[in-house]
């Protein structure tokens, strides 16, 4: 599979986006096929190499995707689990240097950018030291654990003038990008408001994952696991299982919705909310955790030169009872809506009639017989032969090629984000923008309130 992608990316220089398209009422979309990621020819002088900072389930789903990319060298990898030292060593060379101190790894010379990948309350601090270390940082997502630890991340990019790309894939997705181009056409009308969710049903989508039969205080460095957490004696659910507690996690609000906002502000080019009110709860896996399986959202938008007013609706939920997992965002216009998958969309517009008509569930029906006789000759003299009701258009569909990785993507803006120095679009800026009041929702959630966001200063109002 890997071969055929990269036989692909070279003959055609790189993602097309297969297009179904049908005829919209009076308008042909500018939807076609065409070129997404320009790949380049990598010289030795080119060559990136990174160090991995935590190296679990998304450390080695982030690191195989990075060395896809042409002109990538994997150097260093670090966690704190003696068992996926030697698991990195076995899967990627034994030649790779392994530690358990992150601070060993900024410290090598030969490493141009780390990724990232550990419990959320460890990412601001490895950030900041990473770009003043010089290195350039992928970050996943969410950006911090906590609000306030934002602006000093955008701060030290700024200073440092590093590369910083927050790893939530949906802003370099061509299904967003494609769905951003229709949107800004103006397609939908104008946005009146988005429903957006992501709901999982089995133990592993709840966190439930693994503990290896070893897991001890002679294997896993717990102490520094901890960081700037609340002490306690040795854990390994906590350890393997954190996304289950808000000392280490931002549960499903930073896991889950932060996907839904950064995939909604790039299609929209919103800023964020101004309100956030959020209800949550442990609904199903009583297993000790504190962070709530089943959390909803209401936001609202306020009017921008760009955009109208509109709401937005969330809702994750952990422990779905149709036995199915789901992503999915609807944008609603007053001309049509857009349903998004994870790379994929499809639109569907209505033309409303200029009359607005009668009969049917109407009241016309509650009127005497000489009275429709009237109001039938009334219409006629009034609406001529306008109809009424609306027309639904054929619908316009986006699918990806086979095969296709927004991961990929994402990773190959980073590196060329870094080769040449150029914008990257999820930033630190963005990064907070869609973190803040991701994280706000629990806060809303635990103090049973409404939160007022200042998305233009990024902070709790």
């Amino acid at each position: 599979m890997e071969n055929s992608r990269r036989k692909f990316l070279r003959n055609l220089g790189g993602s097309v986006a297969a297009i179904s398209v049908g005829t919209q009422a009076n308008t042909e979309p500018a939807v076609t096929k065409k070129k997404l990621i320009a790949t380049t020819k990598i010289s030795a002088n080119d060559k990136i190499r990174i160090g991995l900072i935590g190296c679990g389930i998304i450390g080695h789903y982030d690191t195989d995707t990075a060395l896809k990319v042409d002109g990538i060298e994997l150097v260093a990898v670090c966690d704190l689990y003696t068992g996926r030292l030697d698991r990195a060593k076995e899967k990627w060379g034994s030649s790779i240097f392994t530690t358990k101190d992150y601070r060993e790894v900024l410290t090598k010379k030969d490493i141009d950018a780390v990724l990232i990948c550990t419990p959320d309350h460890w990412h601001q601090k490895i950030a900041i030291d990473a770009m003043n270390a010089g290195k350039h940082v992928y970050c996943e997502k969410p950006m911090v654990q906590k609000i306030e630890e934002g602006a000093a991340i955008i701060q030290t990019q700024k200073k440092t003038g590093k590369v910083f790309q927050v790893g939530s894939q949906r802003a370099s997705s061509v299904a967003i990008l494609e769905a951003k181009k229709q949107f800004e056409s103006g397609i939908l009308g104008e946005l009146t408001h988005v429903e957006a969710y992501c709901d999982r049903s089995d133990a592993k989508g709840a966190w439930q994952y693994s503990i290896p039969t070893d897991a001890s205080p002679q294997t896993i460095d717990f102490d520094r696991f901890l960081g700037h957490a609340p002490k306690r004696p040795f854990d390994a659910e906590r350890f393997f299982r954190w996304r289950n507690y808000s000392d280490y996690g931002t549960g499903a609000a930073g896991d889950l919705i932060v996907h839904l906002l950064t995939g909604l502000h790039t299609v929209t080019g919103s800023i964020g909310p101004n309100k956030i009110y959020a209800v949550g709860e442990i609904n199903y896996w009583k297993d000790g955790r504190d962070a709530y399986d089943l959390i909803n959202s209401i936001m609202t938008y306020p009017k921008t030169s760009t955009l109208p007013s509109f709401q937005l609706y969330t809702r994750v939920n952990l422990a779905n009872g149709e036995g199915k997992g789901g992503f999915g965002m609807k944008l609603v216009g007053t001309e049509g809506a857009m349903d998004i998958g994870w790379n994929e969309f499809k639109i569907t517009t209505l033309k409303r009639g200029t009359a607005p008509g009668f009969g049917g569930y109407d009241s016309f029906e509650s009127f005497s017989a000489k009275q429709k006789e009237d109001y039938k000759k009334w219409y006629s003299e009034k609406y001529g032969d306008a109809k009424g009701g609306y027309d639904i258009a054929k619908p316009i569909e986006f699918t990806p090629p086979k095969n296709y990785d927004d991961r990929y993507d994402h990773f190959v803006n980073f590196f060329n984000g870094i080769r040449s120095n150029g914008a990257i679009l999820e930033d630190a800026v963005f990064g907070l923008r869609a973190a803040g009041p991701s994280i706000a929702c629990n806060l809303s959630a635990a103090q049973e309130k409404p939160l007022n966001w200042d998305a233009t200063n990024m902070k709790l109002v």
